[in-house]
């Protein structure tokens, strides 16, 4: 048998070597490696999240708008709003609610006017910020980014104004070309100096990423949970996107010939270098989106050309942008919660390309394709 001696040597024994392993986990190395190991071994809650896993947790994105006001003060008299709005909150929840409806949307945004505009009603905005949405066929997208994108503006104190640019017709979907359009539209409306290119299915998750421009072109989006909420690459500048006016002239607008999807982010990002500028960021924690899940669009199937144009940039930046955009404004609409401008941006071949030959073997001429705008419009009508 044990002594009693033995013993108290064996509890010594015993505690220390809990002190020396204690010792060893609160070093930061060590802590990593047991994390890693326990979570290997533990198992994954429903939604196939480690438990181990850290999660942020936002608040709801319209608590803090309660306190304002519905009646507008008079301008003269109003101080500017400070430059850190006491309304934002961080971190947002974001969840997709079966059956939503834009007038739900409307109620819940009492102070957004006609053409998705906004001002502070008790300060002066130190920023006017024009967002600027690519569109078509996503409406079910389109009303939640509303849903989210009018209370997360308004927390930041901005005057701002929201421009949706929906390409009629049925050609391939051209996203930058849409922008192009949105920038010089929206121009025309107000003296905006700050403007945000913004993919319809992206939701903010932080108000702390402040939509207001920087003295270089800012890429907003560079942690969406679709790659893990980390920057896929080191140019990556798609998603959520911002530039001045003096930022968009410099490097001429936006490529106007990438039709399908992909290769128009990287060629704009070319084009921010190209212009003597560089891609600013804000930090990982701060620039978060969440993806609502979708599949490629009809319309939109990737751009086979994409790899051979983006190595032809460096030539054809100055060629091809701002200064070659051809459209046509079919419709400007201003409704409760956002400019809906429908355009017609034609085809690879032109605005109005010529009608096709009819085929040879043919007993009588074929019926000509047009693209006369009042024809688009009346099947937008249609779809509406």
């Amino acid at each position: 048998m044990l002594s009693i001696q033995s013993k108290w040597r064996y509890l010594f024994m015993f505690l220390g070597i809990q002190l020396v392993v204690m010792a060893l986990l609160s070093r930061e190395g060590y802590q990593k490696r047991v994390t890693y190991f326990i979570r290997i071994f533990r198992k994954p809650d429903a939604t196939g999240r480690n438990h181990t896993t850290p999660v942020v947790v936002g608040g709801d994105v319209y608590a803090n708008l309660s306190q304002l006001s519905r009646a507008r003060g008079h301008e003269d008299g109003m101080a500017y709003c400070p430059r850190t709005s006491p309304l934002i909150g961080g971190p947002i929840h974001v969840s997709f609610p079966s059956g939503l409806t834009l007038r739900e949307v409307e109620k819940k945004n009492p102070l957004v006017v006609r053409g998705g505009r906004y001002r502070p009603p008790d300060c002066l905005a130190r920023h006017r910020t024009a967002i600027i949405i690519p569109h078509r066929h996503r409406e079910h997208h389109l009303k939640f980014l509303l849903y989210y994108l009018h209370p997360f503006l308004q927390r930041q104190q901005l005057h701002y104004g929201i421009y949706v640019i929906h390409q009629a017709g049925n050609y391939t979907f051209n996203r930058a070309k849409l922008m192009n359009v949105g920038f010089q539209e929206a121009m025309k409306e107000e003296d905006w100096d700050c403007l945000f290119f913004h993919d319809v299915d992206l939701i903010p998750e932080d108000d702390r990423n402040t939509y207001i421009c920087d003295g270089n072109p800012k890429h907003a989006a560079i942690a969406m949970d679709k790659f893990g909420y980390k920057l896929p690459y080191k140019m990556y500048f798609g998603g959520v996107s911002a530039l001045t006016p003096l930022h968009y002239l410099k490097m001429n607008g936006f490529p106007n010939n990438y039709w399908g999807w992909g290769g128009e982010d990287d060629d704009i990002g070319a084009r921010v270098s190209l212009a003597g500028m560089y891609i600013t960021r804000p930090s990982l924690k701060v620039g978060r989106y969440k993806m609502i899940k979708h599949v490629l669009d009809k319309g939109n199937d990737r751009n086979p050309k994409r790899f051979n144009m983006l190595a032809k940039t460096r030539q054809t930046w100055k060629l091809d942008g701002m200064n070659t955009a051809e459209f046509e404004i079919i419709s400007r609409q201003h409704l409760p919660l956002y400019t809906n401008i429908t355009v017609n941006i034609g085809t690879e071949a032109g605005l109005h390309p010529p009608p096709q030959p009819p085929p040879k073997d043919a007993g009588k001429p074929a019926n000509r394709q047009s693209n006369v705008p009042a024809e688009m419009a009346a099947k937008e009508k249609q779809q509406q």
